[in-house]
């Protein structure tokens, strides 16, 4: 099946670019200045959350009625404090009109979790209040844009049909899905990204939209989304602040000047990315510059 697919180079916070209809937003927002992706991206947590909510807004107004926002995120701890980040976003999406649906959590191999040093300070310190577990999941957040009308089966919702023997036998019915995740080991595609595996969006574009429907991810990264949104034969905007993944964007996707295929790409580079991007830029590397100074003292 044909399909279009459009990155925007933008700021998400104005999505001025969609003109139709978006029936499912898939995304990993930036996780709140942590200490191995984005550390010093926000002057504080009340940017942060002002993030969300202009997002919630521009979500309200593109989303197709009754349907389905999912945010991949996880709660972070700074300096010894733990924000409440998948809290604070639902209430943020609640206040703002979307209806709290369902939350999935996404466990990881115990494997395949970063080098961490916070349970081994119950093994040095073998005593009360010294206990902090390691991390081994993130939480799938699903909120819902109004009631939803059902429409009546009929023959040309085959396509669509979820495939009831993945469906069990991947055990997708339960509220926690054990799935590893994308390690940014080097070599990789995604080396240096916090990108989330395919499988996820895989699952969430089948059981929330049909064939031939448009998928949004306002936080595009590496274009995990929008690779599998072309493969399931959906159509998808995708909007990221960084160019310097362009490059990344367009190898997954399967991007070609000479095209094998009818789906169509068009990429369109905003002045306010790059203005947003270079900002950020110098905010983090003044952030990571004292820390390096903190760690040599």
């Amino acid at each position: 099946m044909r399909t279009w697919h459009k990155i925007i180079f933008g700021d998400c916070r104005n999505m001025k670019e969609i003109d139709r209809p978006v029936h499912l937003m898939v995304t990993s927002p930036p996780y709140y200045n942590a200490p191995f992706d984005y550390p010093g991206l926000f002057n504080n947590y009340d940017e942060y959350l002002g993030l969300m909510r202009d997002l919630a807004k521009e979500l309200r107004r593109v989303l197709a009625p009754g349907r389905i926002a999912c945010f991949v995120t996880q709660d972070v701890r700074i300096k010894g404090k733990l924000y409440p980040v998948a809290a604070d976003i639902v209430r943020i999406m609640m206040e703002e009109g979307f209806i709290y649906r369902d939350r999935i959590i996404w466990r990881k191999p115990e494997g395949y979790i970063r080098i961490s040093r916070r349970s081994g300070v119950q093994i040095q310190h073998p005593y009360p209040m010294y206990f902090y577990p390691d991390n081994i999941f993130e939480e799938i957040l699903i909120l819902q844009n109004g009631k939803y009308r059902y429409p009546k089966i009929n023959p040309s919702f085959k396509s669509s049909q979820i495939n009831l023997r993945e469906f069990n036998e991947k055990k997708w019915y339960l509220s926690v899905w054990d799935i590893t995740n994308v390690l940014p080991f080097k070599g990789r595609l995604e080396e240096g990204i916090a990108a989330f595996p395919e499988e996820i969006p895989k699952r969430l574009i089948k059981l929330f939209t049909f064939v031939g429907e448009t998928v949004l991810d306002p936080f595009l990264g590496s274009g995990t989304t929008m690779k599998v949104a072309k493969e399931l034969g959906r159509n998808s905007y995708g909007y990221e602040i960084d160019l310097e993944l362009k490059p990344i964007i367009l190898e997954k996707i399967g991007y070609s000047p000479f095209p094998l295929s009818d789906d169509t790409i068009e990429i369109i580079e905003r002045e306010d990315s790059k203005r947003l991007r270079t900002s950020l830029q110098k905010r983090v590397a003044k952030q990571r510059s004292v820390t390096k100074a903190k760690s040599r003292t």
